[in-house]
């Protein structure tokens, strides 16, 4: 992406409404039978799927006077990533110096403070450069063909926080709608040290229908795997049940993968970072051949992927160089309708059906297949992004048949259009556009030192005119500052010395260190306009040959 090049239509009237729409194209289902309409059309009123039929089919009743809008792709659900760290997207791909067994090992290193945990807490601090992470980290998920992620955690004062609602859903923070659950994916601090309390909460979580989130065995050795083993409460209780979705599970052994199964949990699988940082990712054909529900995330852009459109060719070509673990299909469903189950959200979304939410995503695919072909399209290929019947990004005569104030952007050099007018979300960040979002984080990420030092604002002036009177909210960064809550319990191991979970850091003791900040660039959203990316993969010393060879092929 370029933003200094791009420009903002100036915004009229109020949030745009669904209204009533039909879309003609290859419709991907991605329901039970896997049917694919070609050509179909799917029918849309207020933001709910109406039809999903052939394209000779009559219409629906109320679409008699309704025109289909040619969408000139294949029209698929909107894809849902499971795991990212969103507030720290900002942030390019950190080369990694050597190879780690978990994440303990990493985490409080020079490189980390330097690259990663000091600068996102600088302009963490700051609301508006807040506003402006926010805007700027959930474009790159439309631009990916992303309408669902892991949301951004918001504090105020101590025990108030929030998350931040913006133009994509969030799995915490969902629309109001009965289908659609709150996940949970932060654990209270008794809940993160006791082990009866912490399985007293996945209970809760399932008997409301709904997911938790959790980080576990992130890493190869035998210490990642006691986050796991740590989850056996009683000699025949296990704190697994249907609410949970194990992130990472890279330590997880085959019988392990079995008593996830056997307990009804899920997994969600990030091969691109476990593979840069550990040199392995998760025994994927194991959860397979057990029976675990898996989806995908792709971590963050430190050390994975820019975003679930990126991770599914990771997914991909770990998967053809390691047996053919999964096919093309299997895989796209791992991003749609597999990580809808997984949610609990399968009634409203996750597929093209009536009665269903729409998320949409319309790419260009070649080929025959439609699965294999998403996954090898480039991000130049997406034609249009539609978040509950709105319409937020894609090429500018698509976006512009539902709405003409778009703001114009480009991708690999081609026009797209954005439509960030909120639709709900917070009102704060209604009228900053994107260009503006990114020129301010490249100011201050380019400025680090002096606002290290103090000797110069983090806020551009533009960013402060177009936002004049922030409200105090700033990051809840994962585990760096005493927030109350965790994203991994602290459970006791017998035998151990020290509990399961994330090593906990005095704040005081990483203050001391003399750790001076360089300036940084910001991460550009797409490996189209990213022209650094790809040559920095294939330096990464922990990714196997064809995983750096592979990736390079697929962006050619």
């Amino acid at each position: 992406m370029s933003p200094g090049t791009t420009k903002k239509k100036k915004a009229t009237g109020a949030a745009p409404a669904s209204g009533t729409f039909a879309l003609t194209g290859r419709v991907v289902t991605m329901n039970a039978a896997f049917d694919v309409i070609d050509p179909g059309t799917v029918y849309v009123q207020d933001g709910t799927i109406v039809a999903v039929q052939p394209a000779a089919a009559p219409p629906p009743p109320g679409f008699a006077g309704v025109t289909p809008l040619a969408s000139g792709g294949a029209i698929f659900p909107g894809l849902i990533e499971l795991h990212n760290h969103l507030a720290y997207n900002a942030l390019t791909l950190w080369k990694v110096p050597k190879l780690y067994r978990n994440r303990d090992q990493w985490r409080g290193t020079d490189d980390y403070e330097t690259l990663i945990s000091r600068p996102m807490g600088l302009i963490g601090n700051d609301p508006h450069l807040v506003l402006a992470i926010c805007r700027y980290v959930q474009c790159k998920c439309l631009l990916g063909g992303v309408t669902t992620s892991q949301g951004i955690r918001l504090v105020a004062d101590p025990g108030i926080a929030k998350y931040f609602r913006g133009v994509i859903r969030t799995v915490e923070q969902p629309v109001k709608d009965p289908r659609l659950p709150a996940a949970a994916a932060l654990i209270s601090d008794p809940d993160a040290v006791d082990p009866q309390k912490f399985l007293k909460a996945l209970q809760k979580q399932d008997a409301k229908g709904a997911s938790y989130l959790l980080h576990l065995s992130e890493g190869t050795d035998d210490a990642a795997r006691q986050h796991f083993l740590s989850l056996h409460v009683t000699p025949d209780t296990w704190a697994i049940d249907r609410a949970l979705a194990g992130i990472h599970c890279a330590a997880l052994k085959p019988a392990d993968f079995a008593v996830l199964a056997a307990n009804h949990g899920a997994m969600v699988w990030s091969p691109f970072s476990n593979l840069l940082l550990y040199g392995k990712t998760a025994d994927v054909a194991a959860a397979k051949s057990a029976g675990v529900l898996i989806g995908l995330g792709p971590d963050w852009s430190p050390s994975g992927s820019k975003s679930l459109f990126g991770e599914l060719k990771i997914a991909k070509l770990y998967s053809d160089n390691n047996g053919g673990i999964f096919t093309a299909r299997e895989l796209v469903a791992m991003a749609t309708r597999d990580a809808a189950a997984i949610l609990r959200w399968e009634r409203a979304l996750g597929s093209l059906e009536a009665g269903k939410r729409a998320d949409l995503l319309v790419v260009k695919v070649g080929g025959s297949d439609p699965y294999a072909g998403l996954i090898a399209a480039k991000e130049t290929a997406i034609r249009l992004v539609v978040v509950d019947g709105v319409a937020r990004y894609g090429m500018p005569d698509l976006v512009a048949a539902f709405r003409g104030d778009a703001e114009a952007v480009k991708v690999g050099g081609l026009k797209r259009a954005l439509n960030l007018l909120e639709a709900p979300g917070d009102p704060e960040v209604a009228a900053l556009s994107f260009k503006q979002a990114a020129d301010a984080l490249r100011d201050a990420l380019h400025r680090l030192p002096e606002i290290q030092a103090g000797t110069a604002a983090p806020v551009t002036h533009a960013l402060a005119a177009a936002v004049p009177q922030p409200e105090g909210w700033t990051l809840a960064l994962d585990e760096q500052e005493d927030t109350a809550f965790d994203l991994r319990p602290h459970l006791p191991v017998p035998g151990r010395a020290r509990a399961t979970g994330a090593m906990r850091l005095a704040s005081v003791a990483l203050a001391a260190q003399p750790i001076v900040l360089k300036p940084l660039l910001l991460d550009p959203p797409t490996v189209a306009d990213d022209a650094a990316f790809l040559p920095l993969v294939a330096q990464q010393i922990n990714l196997p040959s064809y995983l750096r060879d592979g990736l390079a092929a697929l962006y050619a």
